[in-house]
């Protein structure tokens, strides 16, 4: 669980939203008749050169006629097409931002002294995504709304070190605090105004940490519906590949049927492919549930079967999408917390039959470069 100190610092913000035009779409039926209406063409061109050796121009053009509005129809459709999709960065001529496994993340939401927005670079050395916590429904808090309060010089300088060190930034919604299905808050409006915010303040991408637990125990597929929904709607904002979208769903919600809309099963079934990967939040569980390497990689126990890092990639989940998330001490969680070696020794373990997912930390700055250069250890060296 994750919750937000709920502090702002001493500047107004404002969620955004903006208009994006409705994508066109053709009808696959409608393109199979317009070509079934010219499938004997060939024949019928066969059938010409036949019954006149020397064919008159006349017929030529008739033969031809066809294929030439055949052709013009076909770019009047792809410029229409072209023309109607949502707009988006044009990603064709430069590199996916998008890192590929191990992913090494680290959340912050907790008020540092004296830090104003992300700390250097060099304080979290060995992590590859910076997540600035939380945007709320009802706008930015504490770390999320510290960026929002740079200046737009002072971000860029940010990012341009960042980008240098190899770290994304990326915002995190919702956390511990917002229950947005229970809300009743409309998922495509939310997702507008998230994304539009992404966009504005210059972010690589978004994490979904979304703990609508009444939502999700009601076992009535809302809560499943709403995430499939919003997660749909923010991929026509922000394209793969080009932005980062990730989920912190608790791992519980692997857990086979149990949950009556399926929980993340469901998610994954529907909009997996959308989502870059999963921060799996390991802890706040019960005492002793995640606690060992067996019950972390290999067998999550009876009160939450199906569940450890293994289990649930046998299920069907890839699992360089699946990111070990732990605690960065016992009193950053309720339960859940793994010494440094401890937690090492079990990366190294899923490292060795393969595994490539990476490690989530919440939060800085009890977890900085020392924190996670300790769990790389050697399994994925610095």
């Amino acid at each position: 669980m994750h919750l937000p100190h709920r502090r702002r610092v001493n500047s107004t913000h404002r969620t955004y939203r903006s208009s994006y035009p409705k994508r066109i779409s053709l009808s696959p039926r409608l393109l199979l008749a317009f070509f079934a209406g010219y499938a004997d063409f060939p024949s019928a061109t066969v059938r010409v050169y036949k019954d006149s050796p020397t064919p008159s121009m006349t017929q030529l053009l008739v033969t031809m006629m066809p294929l030439s509005v055949l052709c013009f129809l076909f770019a009047f459709l792809a410029g229409a097409c072209v023309h109607s999709t949502p707009y988006q960065a044009d990603s064709s001529s430069s590199v996916s931002s998008v890192p590929g496994p191990p992913h090494f993340v680290v959340y912050s939401d907790r008020y540092v002294a004296g830090l104003t927005g992300p700390p250097p670079a060099s304080q979290i050395r060995g992590f590859n995504v910076f997540a600035i916590s939380f945007l709320l429904l009802e706008g930015a808090w504490d770390k999320a709304q510290e960026w929002a309060s740079l200046s737009a010089s002072e971000r860029s300088a940010v990012k341009a070190q960042y980008q240098a060190a190899g770290i994304k930034l990326i915002v995190s919604v919702f956390g511990a605090t917002d229950v947005p299905t229970t809300t009743r808050a409309d998922p495509v409006a939310t997702a507008d105004s998230v994304a539009a915010w992404v966009v504005q303040y210059g972010l690589d991408g978004v994490d979904v940490d979304y703990e609508d637990f009444a939502a999700m125990d009601a076992g009535d597929g809302k809560a499943e519906a709403w995430l499939v929904s919003f997660t749909r709607r923010l991929r026509v904002h922000l394209p793969q590949g080009t932005y980062i979208l990730t989920h912190a769903p608790v791992a519980p919600w692997f857990t086979p049927n149990k949950y009556g809309g399926g929980a993340y099963r469901t998610v994954h079934a529907q909009v997996g492919s959308l989502i870059d990967w999963y921060n799996v939040q390991y802890y706040n569980q019960g005492a002793t549930e995640y606690t060992t390497c067996n019950n972390l990689l290999w067998q999550s126990s009876s009160t939450w079967p199906g569940t450890s890092l293994f289990e649930i990639a046998y299920s069907g989940i890839p699992w360089e999408k699946l990111v070990l998330g732990k605690p960065a001490n016992a009193g950053s969680a309720s339960s859940g917390y793994m010494s440094t070696a401890t937690l090492a020794s079990c990366v190294q373990q899923a490292r060795d039959v393969g595994w490539n997912g990476g490690v989530m930390v919440w939060q800085f700055p009890d977890a900085a470069s020392s924190w996670i250069q300790a769990v790389r250890g050697s399994a994925f060296p610095m």
